[in-house]
């Protein structure tokens, strides 16, 4: 296993001091866990197509006009 220091802000070392006491583990634990959680959650917010990402997103804009994409009116400076 590696070893690593780091410094961190006194709040968030009073919010780990906080919930080691709580849980009665080691920091060192409290810190490996919070470090894979976060990269397991990083990842997976990597994977996946750029749809499945935004799915939410996608036809959220309903007052946009009809014609848009073949009205002559909105392809004037198309181009240019």
């Amino acid at each position: 296993m590696k070893t690593i220091s780091l410094k961190l802000p006194d709040e968030l070392d009073r919010k780990l001091t906080a919930t080691v006491k709580q849980r009665g583990v080691a920091k060192s634990d409290v810190v490996r866990e919070a470090l894979a959680h976060y990269l397991t959650g990083a990842q997976a917010a990597r994977s996946g197509s750029l749809l499945a990402l935004a799915a939410d997103l996608a036809g959220c804009v309903d007052d946009a006009a009809p014609d848009t994409s073949t009205n002559p009116e909105y392809l004037e400076d198309f181009g240019r």
